[in-house]
């Protein structure tokens, strides 16, 4: 079969023949329908410090796809042939002691679908049959295909108080988007967020964000004082930037809190952690999903509560024309970009 894969330890990726994956007992085969094309992709395509001291080509990339199961291996009872599917990236062991305290999300055997072993973008994956989520029919297949970016966005946001409450959110990439939908559906009383991409603050808009504050063109600690002179209730940092720290620690009250998503690219000097501690700021480091929480609330979101996504999906193309998509997402010139297989 064909399949998208990083091939040589240099940048690109390409498609190329690969066999047909095999069933193995606690697997699952799904025959993949869409795939969504996430940041990390673009590091692997880039072949950025990072991938190149994580993968070992030649390895199918590829981490957010649904699809239907076609085959269940020996000792799955969760799931049957028919099913609709998501897939979770973080394969853990389920032994694993962090996975049985239910901290499975940091746990230290984790393994990731489409950079440590072979991912989905491919006509056939096997996964683990844990690692394949139930996805009601309601939800769009285009956003069924990113349920494990969508999640990040939902374990950050429900993390802390959202209904009635001030939150700010630096920076509108995806998962940032994602977040100022979730925020308006869980009853927000007001959503701020910062973005300098004009194509980014026009999808912001789209989601409902209420102001949107330009770095490049305003002095955002400034406006945001005149805006919550008391601070807003919680910040999400997704923007992984010393500045929007900063501006997080300034701009949220005493005692509220802020969700660290965004990762910086280097060890931060001079942030101000007097003031956060004499504000008494509650300061999560967040990564990945809840196991199986988030996924929970995804669904409960998704299905029951009505939230809204798609205009987070602005480009649908083949996955023949992958490279394209990697070079659009390198532009930023676009949300999520959504692989047909």
């Amino acid at each position: 079969m064909k399949a998208i894969a990083k091939s040589r330890p240099e940048p690109g990726v390409e498609i190329i023949d690969v066999p047909e994956p095999v069933l193995r007992p606690g697997t699952v085969k799904v025959r993949v329908a869409h795939g969504s094309v996430c940041g990390t992709d673009l590091h692997i395509y880039n072949w950025d410090a990072w991938s190149a001291g994580r993968m070992h080509p030649p390895t199918v990339i590829g981490h957010e796809f649904c699809g239907t199961v076609v085959e269940v291996g020996e000792g799955v009872t969760t799931h049957k042939v028919g099913d609709f599917v998501s897939s979770e990236s973080h394969i853990v062991d389920p032994n694993d002691p962090d996975y049985l305290r239910g901290d499975g999300h940091i746990a230290q055997s984790t393994r990731l679908l489409g950079v440590d072993v072979d991912g989905g973008f491919a006509p056939y994956a096997v996964i683990p049959a844990m690692n394949a989520r139930h996805t009601p029919s309601v939800v769009p297949k285009s956003v069924a295909s990113m349920q494990d970016a969508l999640g990040n966005a939902v374990h950050t946001v429900m993390d802390g108080p959202v209904e009635g409450q001030t939150i700010l959110i630096t920076g509108m990439g995806p998962i940032g988007l994602f977040s100022v939908a979730i925020c308006k559906c869980l009853g927000a009383k007001k959503v701020y967020a910062t973005e300098v991409s004009p194509y980014r603050i026009k999808l912001a808009e789209q989601l409902g964000a209420d102001v949107i504050l330009n770095p490049a063109k305003e002095d955002v600690a400034t406006e945001l004082r005149k805006l919550e002179p008391r601070g807003v209730d919680g910040t999400l940092e997704m923007a992984g930037k010393k500045a929007s720290l900063d501006l997080a620690i300034e701009n949220t009250r005493p005692g509220g809190r802020v969700g660290l998503l965004g990762l910086y690219p280097d060890v931060l000097d001079g942030v101000d952690f007097n003031r956060l501690i004499f504000k008494g700021l509650k300061v999560h480091g967040i990564i990945g999903r809840k196991m199986w929480e988030t996924w929970d609330q995804m669904t409960w979101l998704l299905a029951e509560k009505g939230l809204d996504v798609t205009p987070v999906v602005t480009h649908e193309m083949p996955y023949t024309d992958v490279i394209e998509a990697m070079e659009t997402l390198k532009r930023g010139e676009a949300g999520k970009i959504v692989l047909d297989f």
